[in-house]
């Protein structure tokens, strides 16, 4: 592997410990419990990484049926037509799934192909493509635009519905060149045009994507300087074909899944030669990071800012709040309060992310979570969790060095990944639950 992106081995200035462990599951996953921790701590990074990729890494608070209970709330959000139910079906999935790469996989190509019930107005459709993300979450990038495209929640999204031979819509062309493959500046508005003639005749009716040949238009167009007869399968592997695809692709991997300013351009540029030798393969992509030595360095560590669904169910993870399942109901009502509500995305770019989850409201709000996780109102009803009995599990964790400090300083790094400062280990509580609640309020936690 190159430079860049080569493999990480532990070494003296980069040791495998307890905070590169929390990294790993925080970025790769949603958290981590302390037996996860206790477990990979001792495995070492090669094991660790492939329970990750392998969707094995989870040993607590998974469940036997989930894929079969997964079913029965989807069904019963979809049947109620309940837009909160599917939230929650969702954040059941980042709770509760043993394979919880797949679902942070998931969330970014929600993200990608940003699609919002405020125009689709059908949960089924929604539920569809959330479910088509997740089937070729790891798979060469070919089979999931081939699917986004035909898509039925995306053809209404952007307007294919009227995008016909004649009348041509531009919309799903532009947000295809734009947001899905090249990325802005590598293409031109005729580029578009052409492009949106080959989308035509694809509309939905009965919620299904169907094809008419007489709202098709057959003539040749030409595309990024090629000229034939395009449709919809064409062009997209025609776009695919595009150095600036793998380009776009290994940005967004990076933003997924690496801290703020770490990534350089040459980084990036070598990222897209590994997706351009696999067939744009998202799985080996991720994999190259995962295994790298940048992934692990220390400017990677704590060095992004958590995502509204990141912070909420890496926080109920961590600190093991599961025993007694809280409401996802509820849990999802506290994403949107914080910035993402899922299957609302703000707009077709999605969430920016990175700083702007950040404002004057979304700072209060998370102060505000956090207050209502140690008083037990994420749980119907209201039930105060035994936070004491978590930091006794913390204090004889095998993941604690020996010479520990005070348990401010052991949650602190359990929470932040970074010690505390004398000054402000000073100003917080002795009690665990104002202790947590404390130290989730810190700009510190937003951090992962």
């Amino acid at each position: 592997m190159s430079n860049h992106w080569k493999i990480y081995q532990p070494s003296t200035s980069l040791p495998w410990n307890v905070n590169r462990v929390r990294h790993l599951h925080r970025r790769a996953g949603l958290g981590v419990t302390l037996e996860e921790l206790d477990r990979d701590l001792a495995a070492g990074p090669v094991i660790s990484i492939d329970r990750v990729l392998q969707g094995t890494s989870r040993s607590q608070f998974t469940r036997d049926n989930f894929e079969e209970m997964s079913q029965v709330l989807a069904e019963a959000a979809t049947r109620s037509d309940d837009e909160v139910r599917l939230k929650a079906w969702w954040i059941f999935r980042l709770l509760w799934t043993p394979d919880p790469l797949l679902e942070r996989l998931t969330l970014m190509w929600h993200n990608h192909f940003a699609t919002s019930n405020a125009k689709v107005g059908n949960l089924q459709l929604l539920l569809r493509q959330n479910q088509l993300f997740r089937q070729f979450a790891r798979d060469k990038f070919q089979r999931l635009l081939q699917a986004v495209l035909l898509d039925p929640a995306m053809l209404i999204w952007l307007d294919s519905n009227s995008n016909r031979q004649g009348h041509p819509n531009e919309n799903l062309a532009r947000e295809l060149m734009e947001l899905f493959t090249l990325g802005v500046g590598n293409y031109s508005e005729q580029d578009v045009k052409q492009a949106a003639q080959a989308l035509t005749g694809w509309s939905v009716k009965d919620s299904q994507a169907r094809f008419r040949t007489e709202h098709f238009d057959s003539a040749d167009k030409t595309v990024l300087n090629v000229t034939q007869s395009f449709d919809s399968a064409t062009l997209a592997d025609h776009l695919l074909n595009q150095p600036a695809t793998a380009q776009r692709l290994a940005w967004r991997l990076c933003d997924t899944f690496m801290g703020e300013g770490v990534v350089s351009q040459p980084a990036i540029r070598e990222l897209a030669e590994v997706l351009a030798a696999s067939q744009l393969d998202i799985g080996r992509a991720v994999e190259t990071i995962l295994k790298s030595e940048l992934f692990f360095s220390e400017a990677n560590i704590s060095s992004r800012i958590s995502s509204p669904v990141e912070f909420v169910v890496g926080n109920l993870r961590s600190l093991e709040l599961l025993d007694r399942p809280p409401s996802t109901m509820v849990l999802a009502r506290w994403c949107s309060l914080l910035g993402q509500d899922l299957f609302r995305p703000p707009n077709v770019g999605g969430w920016a992310g990175g700083r702007d989850w950040l404002n004057a409201r979304t700072i209060v709000g998370r102060a505000n979570f956090a207050a209502a996780l140690v008083a037990g109102e994420l749980h119907t009803p209201i039930e105060t969790p035994d936070l004491k009995q978590f930091c006794n599990r913390l204090t004889n964790s095998k993941s604690v060095p020996a010479k520990s400090g005070s348990l401010k300083n052991l949650l602190g790094r359990h929470l932040l990944s970074t010690p505390l400062p004398v000054e402000q280990e000073a100003l917080l509580s002795d009690q665990p639950s104002e202790l947590i609640g404390q130290l989730l309020s810190l700009p510190e936690a937003c951090l992962c």
